[in-house]
Order: C-alpha cells, then structure tokens, then sequence
C-alpha cells in the first residue's frame, strides 16, 4: 500500500528505530511513546486490521505475539509490559497496517491515565 507508513517503513523510505526484523515482521519504537518503553511490532504484509486477519495470518499473528515478551525483556520491561491491538476507529485505530503496542516501564503519559482510571 503506498500511502501505509508502516509500509514504508518496512520498505525503508521512512526511518524507523527498529528493535527486530526478519522476512515476516518488523518491531520499531513508537514515534509518540506514552511510556518509557513504548514499541510496535507490524507483520511485513499489509493487512488493515486485526478483524481483517484470516488463517493464511495464524502464523505472523503468534511470531509477533511470541515476539512481545522477549523484546520486552530486551528494553528492560522485566516485571512486565501491557499490550494493545487497536481494531478499527472505533477502537481507536489510527494507522490501518495491523500493529500490536508494547508498552511499559514507570512515568509516561501511560502511568498518568491509569492513575485516573483507578482513583478517579
């Protein structure tokens, strides 16, 4: 897709600070962190979103996921991470290449909303 960045970004014309890459998937850190340690990780092959994914994306679907944990650990997330998969615009998907978010670490705009969602 020529417009997607995250195709771009897999094809090289746009930089990226790239945590992994092989033939299937590629993990870069977020341009607009809101955590300490905030990544994504995009399967190679355009696919709009998590709805869109049959069984030819079963594959790619648990590299990324098995992926998560270990590069987690690799940026320092030892006692844990959160992911996120945005599906759609209602579910506040902004850029339409599949991507799941890595997030973690302590301070970031990320700690500041869940003290609001737990303390009110």
């Amino acid at each position: 897709m020529s417009d997607c960045i995250f195709c771009k970004i897999v094809e090289g014309s746009i930089p990226a600070r790239k945590l992994y890459e092989d033939d299937d998937v590629v993990a870069f850190h977020d341009i607009n962190p809101v955590a300490p340690v905030h990544f994504m990780l995009i399967p190679k092959q355009h696919v709009n979103s998590l709805v869109e994914c049959t069984d030819e994306h079963d594959a790619v679907l648990a590299k990324m996921l098995r992926l998560a944990p270990k590069l987690a650990r690799e940026q320092g997330l030892d006692t844990g991470f959160r992911t996120a998969i945005n599906t759609g615009r209602g579910g506040g998907q902004v850029v339409f290449h599949l991507h799941v978010h890595v997030f973690g670490g302590t301070g970031g705009k990320l700690d500041s909303a869940l003290e609001k969602l737990h303390h009110g």
